[in-house]
Order: C-alpha cells, then sequence, then structure tokens
C-alpha cells in the first residue's frame, strides 16, 4: 500500500506522520518476519468507549504531545505479533477482543520501541534530538488536534489494523518551526537507529560484538587527547586500548533457584524472570553493568536502544 496525502495536513505534519508510518511497518515487519505495508489517510478512527488511548511526548528539538487511538481488535492483533502468537480464527474472534494484562503488556513494550525509533528517525527533519515518552490515558486529548492522520493495515486474514495519531496544537506549531516545508513536502528516507547490537541473550561472552560508542553523548574523539597537554604522556597508550574489542552480555532479568530445580530442567520448561516485561534490561561488561535500556528488535536480531549509562566511578550508581 502506498500513503496518501491530503491538502488538510500540512507538509512538515505529514512528514512527522509518514515518519511514524515507516517505523511502524519496519518494527511489525521484524517482530513478524512478513513484510507490512501501512498506509496513512486524513481520517479520523471511528470512536468507541472502549478504544485504548496512549499519550507521547515529545521534548528536545521539537516539544508537545501526540495521541495514539486503537480499537481493542487491532491491539489484540498487534500484541500477538510482538508476542509470536498465531492470529485468532474468524470464529473466535468477537470472544478475543478483551485484552489480557499480558497482551496490553505486550502492546505498551511495542508502542515503547516504535516510539524509541522514531525518536531517532526524526532527528535530521527536525534538526535535533527528540525524545518521546509514551503512557497509558484513560481516555482521549483534551485538546484540538491540529492534524489527524489514520495509519491501517490488513493481516493475512484480511482483518484491518489501525493506529490513529493526533496532533496537540503545541507539537504542530514546534513542527512548522523546526521543518522547512520544501524538506517537509518530500519524506525523507528512514534513518537507521542507533542501537547496541547483541546477537541473542544466551550467546557466549565472547561471541558478542563490541559495543559502539554512543552518539548520545558529546564524548571528544580520541585524536583529542593527544591536543591537552596533560595526557600527552599518556595518549599513545590509551589509544593503543581503543581498538581492544570487548565481550558484553545482555541481562533480560534474574531468578535465584533452588538445586533440585536447576536439575529438573528440560527442553520446553519456562523459567520464569523477576524482571517485568517493560522492565529495563542491563548491558553487562566483566560482570558489572555499564547501561541500561530497551530491547528491540532489528533486522531480525536483538538490539538494546540505551537509556541509561550507568556512572562507574566510585560516588556513581551501580
Amino acid at each position: 500500500m502506498t500513503a496518501k496525502t491530503s491538502n488538510s495536513v500540512r507538509p512538515e505534519h505529514q512528514a512527522w506522520i509518514l515518519s511514524w508510518k515507516s517505523c511502524v511497518q519496519d518494527v511489525l515487519s521484524q517482530v513478524s518476519g512478513q513484510p507490512t505495508a501501512f498506509e496513512s489517510v486524513p481520517d479520523p478512527l471511528p470512536a468507541s468507549d472502549t478504544d485504548l488511548h496512549y499519550t507521547i511526548t515529545a521534548t528536545g528539538a521539537v516539544q508537545g504531545e501526540m495521541a495514539l487511538r486503537i480499537v481493542p481488535s487491532s491491539a489484540l492483533r498487534l500484541s500477538r505479533k510482538f508476542l509470536g502468537e498465531p492470529e485468532p480464527a474468524a470464529a473466535e474472534d468477537q470472544a478475543t477482543q478483551t485484552l489480557t494484562e499480558q497482551n496490553r503488556e505486550a502492546l505498551d513494550e511495542l508502542l515503547r520501541q516504535i516510539a524509541g525509533i522514531v525518536s531517532t528517525s526524526v532527528g535530521p527533519l527536525v534538526g535535533g534530538q527528540v525524545q518521546l515518552a509514551l503512557a497509558r490515558a484513560e481516555s482521549g486529548a483534551s485538546w484540538a488536534s491540529d492534524a489527524i492522520s489514520l495509519l491501517r493495515t490488513r493481516n493475512e486474514g484480511g482483518t484491518e489494523i489501525a493506529l490513529e495519531i493526533r496532533l496537540s496544537p503545541e507539537l504542530a506549531a514546534s513542527l512548522t518551526s523546526r521543518v522547512p516545508e520544501a524538506t517537509a513536502a518530500v519524506p525523507l528516507p528512514d534513518a537507521t537507529p542507533i542501537l547496541v547490537p547483541v546477537s541473542a541473550p544466551s550467546v557466549p561472552q565472547s561471541a558478542v560484538p563490541a559495543v559502539a560508542p554512543s552518539t548520545d553523548r558529546a564524548t571528544p574523539p580520541p585524536t583529542a587527547i593527544s591536543d591537552t597537554p596533560a595526557f600527552d604522556s599518556h595518549a599513545a597508550n590509551y589509544r593503543r586500548l581503543l581498538d581492544v574489542g570487548l565481550g558484553v552480555k545482555l541481562r533480560f532479568g534474574t531468578r535465584r533457584m533452588l538445586l533440585r530445580d536447576v536439575l529438573a530442567l528440560s527442553s520446553g520448561l519456562v523459567v520464569e524472570l523477576d524482571n517485568k516485561l517493560n522492565s529495563p534490561v542491563d548491558l553487562l561488561l566483566d560482570g558489572r553493568i555499564v547501561a541500561r535500556g530497551e530491547v528491540v528488535v532489528i533486522d531480525g536480531k536483538y538490539g538494546l536502544r540505551v537509556t541509561d549509562v550507568v556512572d562507574s566511578s566510585p560516588g556513581g550508581a551501580d
């Protein structure tokens, strides 16, 4: 399907919406293992008391709020895709409209991952870093929307999945001031998310690729060290260490088990971890936590979007 634009949506607002569309279909294609294409139409989603609502607060280069609205049937299908569960049969469709808490948490995590990738991809569009914080909402937004778009697709069985996006007046005005109209009129290419790649949570430490330095922090390049007189005597030794590969581990959670339970482990047995589904995961270097973040899926592999770098100084947090 191809995106449909509308004269009622300003070009800079449409560029923002198309960034969401691109990231939504990319993430769903990755988690489902099948290509997923959405279309964007300037139509509101028919309102219902059972709709699920989310608020996304943007800070940084642009500021304001977005509102997401989704019907339970679409929410159920999205959560099942994220959990890797099969689609409900047409006969049981009506009986599965009520989301379980597990479905709701899976939907929360899916939308949180999408928002995290969008925050990276829209940086070139708005000319700066953007942070997006997602939260559940009890009802629809209290403000009048300046732009409305419906992202929709159909699953393998032909059932529609739809997600409504509304921009607040504050966010719309912020986008208007930050996005040049000439740039907004042409959809920008997708930006590659800044991720810490890992192969899988259970791979050996030596098999995990080394972590690239995060671009979120203003870290001076290695050559800058030799320009500082105080470090001239140590610069050469320091640079020798920069190409040393370090194995890191991604820890999803922990669980204390009795020895008898460990000995009773068998293929197919599920071990429940202490961490909740949306809890941050730890990035370990030699058993020490160096960063925390959110698990994402990129090109069929696990990844970590770093949200917090742990201070390793004596007075810092562990």
